[in-house]
């Protein structure tokens, strides 16, 4: 039996990038939309392909060599937080549907942030600021453009989770890439004092 930081050492390991990308992906598919769609229907849109991305990812783990969906007795008890804070995020919906009743432009709002809420816990996870430094980014950006863009919020809402994506992108592989060199330090030294 591994202690937890073994299991977190082991999760540490993994690239986590299919979901970024497919988050990233979408996200851009969806501002492109909102450029010439009628923003009464980009909230159905919008929860259409906000759903879509596990699957999308699924896809992009075949590209990145990444196991998004491991079996339950092969995962790491941080596979399972991940995928909580999945289902967690899914749970919000049942804030954004009634909001959406009332205004149906508090969508790319509400969806962005709700979903970005599972950054937190990977950054504990990781034991790397990334997560924090993503969501907050995300609330402060998405709130604050809200007010300043209301005609084009389908478009400037998602261009800029796109921006905050492609940063987080670029840190979780800096971050694997450096994980992977001190692994194989690590190896190295055991290698010469063994």
């Amino acid at each position: 039996m591994k202690t937890l930081e073994q299991y977190r050492e082991e999760f540490k390991q993994k690239k986590l990038l299919a979901m970024p990308i497919a988050g990233c992906f979408t996200w851009a598919v969806l501002g492109i939309l909102g450029t010439f769609i009628n923003s009464q229907y980009m909230g159905l849109i919008t929860f259409i392909g906000t759903g879509m991305i596990f699957y999308i990812a699924l896809g992009i783990a075949k590209l990145t060599n990444e196991a998004l969906f491991v079996k339950k007795s092969e995962r790491n008890p941080f596979d399972n937080l991940f995928l909580s804070t999945v289902l967690m995020s899914l749970m919000g919906y049942g804030l954004v549907i009634p909001m959406t009743q009332l205004d149906h432009t508090t969508v790319p709002l509400s969806v962005g942030i709700i979903s970005g809420l599972m950054w937190l816990p990977l950054s504990w996870t990781l034991q790397h600021p990334l997560g924090i430094i993503h969501t907050v980014t995300r609330t402060v950006s998405l709130v604050t453009l809200w007010y300043l863009f209301p005609e084009d919020r389908f478009v400037v809402l998602p261009f800029a989770i796109v921006l905050i994506y492609l940063f987080s992108i670029y840190q979780l592989y800096s971050r694997w890439q450096n994980q992977l060199k001190q692994t194989h330090s690590a190896a190295l030294n055991v290698g010469q004092n063994g």
